[in-house]
């Protein structure tokens, strides 16, 4: 019989078999390197879902500088690699059991992406991994799920980066079909498209007037919104769902960094 808990001897736990500890259950981690952000994320997963169990994010301001030179710069690069290689410390404390790490536009438009690339992997040993367009656009909507409003039946995901911004037109009434967010399943897509532009690039394109008033400033955000309208072109699987918006079943989110 054990002792009281107070004396020489105190009694032993029985260790609980049948669950390992949440030390031992798998970490899995996520790098998002953007034109403007590095961001990371760890997480263990519950019965709820996941568990935050680390997270970092710092403005490296990659993309600085492309849209007039076309590569990533000397400067930008240092910055990118030093908070990467704080993310790669705090995976390696972790013991992080399965990683992905991205990068975006800046990568993908910088003449010398691939090489800042290999750079990453020699001074931080992280497997950078340079996604299109449409993966980002995806993964933008796999992101915003909770979001989605099951009662309308359409939605447009748009998420504002600092080198571009992706526009996902999803159809939710199919989901809901599906059995919606409960289910566990992706809700289709209608179409997706991306444009060249996004906080960084066009706040280089156009910079903020600093004198002429509010009519300085209104011509300013006049000619960066008929930049933008350029650019923008809906698939045609977005226009369908057109008159599901018009008739206000439809509603929009927006994600963006910080």
């Amino acid at each position: 019989m054990a002792k009281d808990a107070a004396g020489p001897a105190p009694a032993r736990q029985r260790p609980n078999r049948g669950r390992k500890s949440a030390r031992q259950d798998p970490i899995y981690g996520a790098i998002d390197l953007g034109t403007n952000n590095c961001r990371m994320l760890l997480a263990r997963r519950t019965r709820e879902g996941f568990r935050v169990v680390d997270a970092y994010s710092r403005i490296v301001r990659l993309g600085e500088g492309i849209t007039a030179s076309g590569e990533l710069s000397d400067a930008a690069m240092e910055r990118a690699v030093e908070a990467l290689a704080v993310c790669a410390e705090r995976i390696k404390r972790r013991n992080v059991t399965k990683l992905r790490a991205i990068a975006t536009e800046a990568c993908r438009r910088a003449n010398n992406g691939e090489i800042f690339v290999e750079r990453v992997k020699a001074q931080t040993g992280l497997d950078m991994e340079i996604i299109g367009p449409e993966e980002e656009a995806r993964l933008a909507v796999q992101g915003s799920l909770d979001l989605l409003d099951e009662s309308m039946d359409a939605a447009v995901v748009v998420d504002i980066g600092g080198g571009s911004t992706e526009l996902c037109w999803v159809d939710l009434a199919e989901w809901r079909n599906r059995g919606g967010y409960g289910s566990g399943g992706r809700p289709p897509l209608r179409g997706w498209s991306s444009m060249p532009l996004g906080v960084v690039t066009l706040s280089e394109r156009f910079p903020e007037p600093r004198a002429g008033g509010a009519e300085a400033r209104a011509d300013w955000y006049a000619k960066m919104k008929a930049h933008a309208v350029k650019h923008l072109k809906p698939p045609k699987g977005a226009r369908r769902l057109r008159p599901i918006f018009d008739d206000g079943r439809a509603h929009m989110v927006g994600t963006s960094g910080r």
